[in-house]
């Protein structure tokens, strides 16, 4: 009965409208639809002289290799991912692009990435956002792509204050996840003070990117947490001193267990973070899941980081000690027992339709994660008492419920009474759910609420959900990219931005690799303090 009021002439401006929305950023710059499959062309950077030039990624031996040839510098190959077939499939999980920012901080670029900072041609809401608040370390690690405490840099309380209000300033979605880093990020003098100022600015989501050295102290540990912190992603390369040895340059594990000692007093949820070279730790990662099942009530996850390759590495080296997503997944799978490499992992990308469709039922701009499907990967494990593992994707049928949702999502849209939506959103999940398969004591109702709790960002450190759902482990891993397996189709889509002392945001793999800004920052920086 309301068809009616619905006129021919509405529903061919809403086509025209969707048609813009799918190929131009909301400030008007073209988007360039995702290249799929293999063989296929895409745009990189010459590790020499940074010009843009074509890469052609092909298949090989079940590996993905990528080739590139500059006319100066000749001819540089590289290892793009180890397993053809995970490659192809992280693909399938991308359901749609982004718009980008309606305020971008550079508005006429054209050419990226050398006009970063970030520009009308960016695609991605900030997902993640990192604030570097010192170049300080109390460590000196020679993988750190950092260089810490190869300068002075340290922006003062009031320069990292104007960081953090520029992400919340970003239009139409503002930033509500920010992470510190550094340098070592714990050591700045005005750490707790960074802290609550990022709580009352609105950040729902505050973690920090630490060695652990500090937070083994309980005592500074709850002042942190106490000051708005709830997540500590710790640097952990592995289960023995052997490998911090090698990787760190000196014996860490007894701090790092005191670390989780700390924040099980305080209150603070612990993510490790091993970054992972080929024939050092990766065989200890298996080892790194069953430490993190130890001790549930503090680890929330394992974030995985394959070293970069930052400076000038030959290709016989790189072809040998390249670790791409594909080795993690794999290497999970084998020694954990756990998840299934062709069928329990799915792309950092795949939350895009509970996105649009929360869009459009609340007609308020959500932050996209609408990465890259090669700038990560995940499998989300639900862990019962006897600590037995079973992805979600076992009694959960993941993609198809988020090709319902996606449907449902551009239902919405058009739909003038929304009076059914929860029920329609309820009858999608219900569909896909198979109770069957599901671990011991995870009913329809608990799983909901346990969704519900990945919502709400503060539920890791309230009693809201106690009892109500179930045990949730993540793992993923996040493919940063150096100079030899640049890809500009991923940089347009990178979810992970810092906010830079300059005054600018730029993507995590603009800001480490490529044209490297964190370097340009900073020098400008330590040169202005000087005069």
């Amino acid at each position: 009965m309301f068809e009616g009021k619905y006129s021919a002439p509405q529903k061919q401006k809403n086509k025209v409208l969707e048609d813009i929305e799918n190929k131009s950023t909301l400030t008007g710059s073209p988007i360039s639809p995702l290249i799929r499959g293999l063989p296929r062309t895409t745009s990189s950077l010459c590790p020499e002289c940074l010009a843009v030039i074509q890469a052609t990624e092909y298949e090989s031996d079940g590996k993905v290799l990528m080739t590139k040839e500059c006319s100066k510098h000749g001819v540089f190959n590289d290892i793009i991912s180890s397993d053809a077939g995970i490659f192809l499939d992280l693909e399938r999980w991308h359901f749609r692009d982004g718009r980008g920012f309606s305020n971008p901080q550079v508005t006429g670029a054209t050419n990226c990435p050398s006009e970063c900072g970030i520009c009308n041609m960016h695609m991605t809401h900030t997902a993640v956002a990192n604030v570097d608040i010192t170049g300080k370390c109390n460590l000196n690690c020679n993988i750190c792509f950092a260089d810490s405490n190869t300068h002075l840099y340290e922006p003062s309380f009031e320069e990292i204050f104007g960081m953090l209000k520029r992400l919340r300033q970003e239009k139409p979605a503002p930033c509500t996840t920010v992470q510190f880093t550094g340098g070592e990020p714990t050591i700045h003098p005005d750490f707790l003070d960074i802290l609550r100022a990022s709580r009352d600015l609105g950040f729902t989501h505050i973690q920090v990117a630490s060695n652990g050295l500090k937070l083994a102290d309980p005592e500074f540990a709850m002042k942190a947490r106490d000051a708005g912190l709830q997540y500590v992603y710790l640097q952990m390369d592995g289960v023995t001193d052997e490998v911090f040895e090698r990787i760190r340059g000196r014996r860490l594990l007894e701090i790092k267990l005191k670390v989780i000692e700390s924040a099980r007093k305080a209150g603070l949820r612990i993510i490790f973070v091993p970054t992972v070279i080929r024939g050092v730790n990766d065989h200890e990662l298996g080892d790194l899941v069953r430490l993190a099942f130890d001790n549930l009530d503090v680890l929330t996850g394992i974030s995985v980081q394959p070293i970069v390759f930052t400076g000038r590495f030959p290709e016989e080296h790189r072809m040998k000690e390249r670790y791409t997503l594909a080795d993690m997944i794999l290497d999970m799978s084998r020694q954990t027992g756990i998840t299934d490499p062709y069928r329990d992992w799915f792309s950092l990308n795949s939350a895009t339709p509970f996105v649009r469709l929360a869009e459009a039922l609340t007609g308020a701009s959500i932050s996209n994660h609408a990465c890259h499907p090669h700038c990560g990967a995940m499998s989300l494990l639900f862990v019962d008492k006897k600590r037995k593992a079973v992805p979600v994707t076992r009694f959960f049928d993941l993609f198809p419920a988020l090709k319902d949702i996606e449907g449902l999502a551009e239902g919405e849209k058009k739909r003038r009474f929304r009076i059914f939506s929860k029920l329609r959103i309820l009858d999608v999940l219900r569909r896909h759910f198979k109770p069957e398969c599901a671990p011991n004591d995870l009913t329809f109702t608990k799983f909901l609420k346990t969704l519900d709790g990945y919502a709400d960002k503060k539920y890791t450190w309230t009693d809201k959900y106690k009892g109500h759902t179930y045990k949730t482990f993540f793992i993923f891993g996040m493919h940063f990219m150096d100079n030899y397996n640049y890809d500009l189709q991923r940089i347009r889509r990178c979810a992970v931005h810092y906010s830079a002392v300059d005054g600018r945001l730029y993507p995590f793999c603009t800001y480490n690799s490529g044209h490297t800004f964190r370097n340009l920052v900073e020098k400008r920086y330590i040169e202005s303090k000087r005069n």
